[in-house]
């Protein structure tokens, strides 16, 4: 399992995530986007319509119809009801998903920072556990130490 920790410190998730996506999406991935703010999960879905301009991020919201058949689903809980074995935790709130996702992309602000810390340090006594941590440096992600 691998987790990247994605410090926010210019953008919001809304901004980072599309890009995230389509990334996932290129490599043939699923993707479950997971926050508790309800708000939040609607900009997000504004986001994958409207940040990429050259084509859209298809998705659903969890509960809808057809959300198996979704390439990029909204979620309040971390179940993957699309079968994605890619997450990210939009809120800055650490959810393991039941079986554990390959890969969690973990964004965080400075709000959420001490929380982020702490859970750094919680999957580093984790076996087979392998975390990148990455910031926004000059318009573009960079990894960090």
């Amino acid at each position: 399992m691998r987790a990247d920790f994605y410090q926010l410190s210019r953008d919001p998730a809304e901004a980072a995530l599309p890009l995230i996506a389509r990334a996932a999406l290129k490599a043939g991935e699923r993707l479950l986007v997971v926050s508790g703010d309800e708000k939040q999960l609607g900009r997000i879905g504004d986001a994958l319509w409207e940040k990429l301009p050259e084509s859209f991020l298809a998705h659903g919201k969890a509960g809808e119809a057809h959300e198996a058949r979704q390439p990029i689903l909204l979620s309040a809980d971390p179940v993957a009801g699309n079968g994605a074995r890619f997450v990210v935790l939009a809120d800055g709130v650490w959810r393991d998903g039941e079986p554990p996702f390959e890969r969690t992309f973990y964004l965080f602000d400075d709000q959420t920072l001490q929380q982020a810390r702490e859970c750094w340090r919680a999957l580093g006594e984790r076996e087979g556990l392998d975390r990148r941590f990455w910031k926004q440096q000059g318009g573009k992600w960079v990894e960090g130490p």
